[in-house]
């Protein structure tokens, strides 16, 4: 039963990210908005609905190390495997505006979350997430959501004049699509997710790696569908929208919350994987700067990247 509900879980994330592209670009059409706008915010924050579920979830019930490893391991993944798969099938297109400030902010998120959860920087005995660092966090998506809606408004703006050659889904029929699809995405990762977690703790893995593994990749096939979907229907701005705007929400936001829930403990481990989030931030940014494209090899390297990463974390546990 547990590996049939596993597949019924691929098979709705499949369906789901299908229809909610199809949706969102609709959305976006109809509202001349960017579809890197609406990547960054519909997009990203629905296919993050699984990680923040379930980081809620593992807070309210004092499971620190999935909820900790959950975030940073899916922030890993969308950096490396999410955005080298999504490249390798079809080349991904930089807006300038993507550079200058979305793979920034995310770059920012990860410093924040680096400096709270370290408190032997603020002298502080015991590494925690507190309720007040998660007021902090945010703080810091607040001011995501307003240069946000100041973009979408600009967009909009600068959209009025051009006239679009495509046509046009009704509107409820394009808003029908968007919400089915999401919800298919969101109850096909928490099937994935629950019967993985399931079957990897009958191999006897641990709660950390469990969360940095398992959880975290099942908890972002949600952005890994959704953006090879998105790239494949030549959606590129989406897919990357799509991947940087859930790793701030990852951060900002689910930490943010779940911190506020319940304070959580740091495990020191996560240091390491934090760091190394980092450098993946940069070598994302380095990539977005070649000729404003992130290409099949910068793609390749990128899942290599993760592949080693997912190897180190294996035997490191």
């Amino acid at each position: 039963m547990v590996y049939l509900l596993l597949l019924l879980g691929f098979v709705l994330l499949i369906k789901g990210a299908d229809y909610f592209i199809d949706g969102s670009s609709a959305i976006a059409t109809s509202f001349r908005i960017s579809p890197l706008i609406i990547g960054l915010t519909v997009v990203a924050f629905g296919t993050g609905a699984p990680e923040a579920t379930i980081s809620i979830i593992a807070a309210l019930e004092g499971n620190a190390d999935v909820t900790i490893g959950n975030i940073v391991g899916s922030n890993l993944l969308n950096m490396s495997l999410v955005v080298g798969l999504t490249a390798i099938i079809f080349p991904l297109k930089v807006e300038s505006t993507t550079i200058r400030k979305e793979i920034p902010f995310a770059f920012l998120a990860t410093i924040v979350l680096y400096v709270l959860m370290n408190d032997i920087m603020q002298n502080i005995v015991g590494n925690t997430i507190t309720r007040s660092d998660g007021i902090i966090f945010l703080l810091f998506f607040s001011i995501f959501m307003y240069y946000v809606i100041e973009a979408a408004r600009n967009s909009r703006e600068q959209n009025t004049s051009i006239e679009e050659n495509i046509e046009k889904q009704p509107i409820g029929k394009s808003t029908l699509l968007t919400i089915g699809g999401l919800a298919a995405i969101i109850l096909g990762g928490y099937f994935v997710v629950e019967n993985s977690t399931v079957i990897a703790y009958r191999f006897g893995m641990s709660e950390t790696l469990v969360g940095l593994t398992i959880v975290a990749i099942g908890s972002s096939l949600p952005e890994l569908i959704t953006s090879i979907t998105a790239a494949m229907k030549k959606q590129s701005e989406m897919a990357l929208g799509n991947i940087v705007g859930s790793s701030i929400f990852n951060i900002l936001f689910v930490i943010g919350i779940s911190s506020v829930i319940s304070p959580l403990a740091v495990n020191n481990k996560m240091f390491i994987d934090v760091i190394l989030l980092l450098g993946l931030t940069i070598i994302l940014f380095i990539f977005s700067r070649t000729k404003y494209t992130i290409g099949k090899i910068e793609g390749l390297i990128l899942t290599l990247a993760y592949i080693l990463y997912l190897i180190y974390i294996i035997l490191r546990n």
